[in-house]
C-alpha cells in the first residue's frame, strides 16, 4: 500500500471543476493520522482506512467527507 511521506507535497482536485486544485505538505504522521498544511493552515487528519485498503493507498479527506467530496490519495 502507498503511504503518506512527511515532507512530500500531494494535489487533489474538484470533481466538478478540473481547475480547482487544493495542494498540501506532509509535516507529521502516526499510524492512524497525518498532519498537513496549505501554507496557511496546519490541519490533523485521519486516513480512511476502508477506502484505503480498498485503493491500496492511503486516503484522507481535508475538507470534510460528503457527496462529491474530494479526497487526498498518497
Amino acid at each position: 500500500m502507498k503511504k503518506f511521506e512527511v515532507g512530500k507535497t500531494y494535489n487533489m482536485t474538484s470533481i466538478c471543476d478540473h481547475n480547482c486544485i487544493w495542494t498540501y505538505t506532509v509535516t507529521a504522521r502516526t499510524a492512524q493520522t497525518i498532519t498537513i498544511t496549505d501554507g496557511k493552515n496546519v490541519q490533523k487528519c485521519r486516513i480512511d482506512k476502508k477506502i484505503s485498503e480498498y485503493r491500496n493507498t492511503e486516503t484522507v479527506y481535508p475538507l470534510g467527507k460528503y457527496s462529491m467530496c474530494p479526497s487526498l490519495t498518497a
